[in-house]
């Protein structure tokens, strides 16, 4: 019992530790890493769609949802890099986490039914899936660390629900259709988030904005 509270006090100073570290790395320093994650994260899924489009029958893509109805795009953002530019600091922050945030049960479900999918790769998409959890939860805590640099602005998140369900349909080409929309909008998120960090991070630099 003794061996165990130790074991859990020195797990417990050992987080103190890492993040008092963190919380020491200049902000310039933390963004670079944060934009360096929502790349990966970006490009890991754009190469989970691209997997997926190509075992979609193209008699399918009419009836396909579209990104408009994502559940995140009641969330207003900018719709370009010009837009970007002329949002502050703390509003992309928040926006950026609010976006990251809202998929935690979105890329549970699309982990939950990865190895069930029809498609001739779905270890490999499974295990890719859960990349991009991995990715997401890691980006999730230097963002925590970043915002509470930036001030109480920073640290509002709008809560996005998901209310799509977890079953993604039984047959094939509903499965396919319903991971790959789901997914599709995950990836274009992904595309704003690493956008929003990457202006972020040219603005820490004092870069010129048309370098951003």
């Amino acid at each position: 019992m003794a061996q165990r509270r130790n074991s859990g006090s020195n797990l417990f100073l050992t987080v103190v530790y890492m993040l008092a570290m963190c919380r020491a790395i200049p902000i310039n320093d933390l963004l670079n890493r944060a934009s360096q994650s929502s790349d990966k994260m970006y490009s890991l899924s754009t190469v989970l769609t691209q997997d997926l489009a190509s075992h979609i029958s193209p008699m399918s893509w009419p009836t396909m949802e579209r990104p408009a109805l994502c559940h995140t795009s009641v969330l207003p953002t900018p719709n370009d890099k010009e837009q970007t530019l002329q949002v502050s600091e703390s509003a992309l922050m928040s926006l950026a986490r609010s976006l990251l945030q809202a998929w935690d049960k979105p890329l549970v479900i699309l982990s939950n039914n990865a190895n069930t999918l029809p498609h001739p790769a779905r270890n490999s998409i499974s295990n890719k899936i859960q990349e991009l959890q991995e990715h997401s939860k890691s980006l999730g805590d230097g963002l925590d660390i970043l915002s509470g640099k930036m001030g109480p602005d920073a640290q509002v998140v709008s809560f996005l629900p998901y209310h799509g369900g977890t079953d993604l349909g039984h047959d094939r080409n509903t499965k396919l259709q319903k991971f790959n929309f789901l997914l599709s909008c995950f990836r274009r998120d992904s595309h704003k988030i690493d956008s929003f960090l990457k202006v972020l991070r040219c603005r820490a630099a004092k870069m010129q904005p048309e370098l951003c």
